[in-house]
């Protein structure tokens, strides 16, 4: 159980710290939301980054969002909306518009 707890641990300090590794992981579930589960995938994927970042009293203070509401709504059968899904990704320092960009330059850099 130490192994996991190992790599639990190193994932997520890399998506406190490394700012590419946790711009393809979001892209990495983005790509799978229109699959069955996908959703959950994807909203937890944003929670693991949150939890990362200083968790969800942190967002909830710098978004003003109520943070029983965020653990709500970022579960694996969450529904934010979608200013709800800008602010915290913002909150975390990771705007939409990065990861759709990132989304981008990984598939060109694949092209080349």
């Amino acid at each position: 159980m130490k192994s996991v707890s190992n790599h639990e641990e190193s994932v997520l300090e890399m998506l406190r710290n490394d700012e590419d590794f946790a711009l393809e992981y979001l892209v990495a579930a983005l790509e799978e939301i229109d699959e069955e589960g996908g959703e959950a995938v994807f909203l937890t994927a944003v929670r693991r980054i949150v939890e990362a970042r200083g968790g969800f009293a942190a967002v909830s203070k710098a978004t003003g969002l109520n943070r029983g509401n965020l653990y709500r709504q970022f579960g694996a059968d969450g529904n934010p909306g979608l200013t709800t899904l800008l602010k915290v990704l913002s909150a975390v320092g990771l705007g939409l518009s990065k990861v759709v960009t990132h989304s981008q330059d990984e598939h060109e850099h694949a092209a080349a």
